[in-house]
């Protein structure tokens, strides 16, 4: 059994797709609207086959959200090197994006860096 995708709502879609394009690396389909509900998605694709479905529709908001609420919690990318990590997180914080957790090695052995996405979701940068 294999996961196929993951899914969020989202408040800026194309935003939000042109900026996991830009510094992940994701490939995007080319959208689907339906038209009776508002609904919008992209599927974003990353290397090794993983995707993440973004979707909008016109009662999405941006509610309240604790760090350490049940639920999902973040995504991880894994970049390949602590060099990568240290790159792309600098790139990120450069470019106006919170950078909430330093390049570091975890108590369980990755070396990470946590940021937030324009929308505040965590993304985990691994080696």
């Amino acid at each position: 059994m294999i996961i196929r995708h993951i899914a969020m709502y989202v408040l800026d879609l194309e935003g939000i797709r042109d900026f996991y394009i830009r510094y992940f690396g994701a490939t995007a389909n080319s959208g689907y609207h339906n038209p009776a509900t508002g609904l919008r998605t992209f599927f974003l694709s990353f290397n090794g086959g993983t995707q993440v479905e973004i979707m909008s529709r016109p009662e999405v908001n941006h509610g309240f959200e604790e760090a350490f609420r049940t639920g999902y919690t973040h995504l991880a990318f894994g970049v390949g090197s602590r060099d990568r990590v240290d790159r792309l997180t600098r790139s990120l914080e450069d470019d106006g994006f919170s950078v909430i957790g330093a390049p570091r090695v975890t108590g369980d052995g990755y070396y990470e860096s946590v940021v937030l996405d324009p929308e505040g979701n965590r993304i985990e940068i691994t080696e």
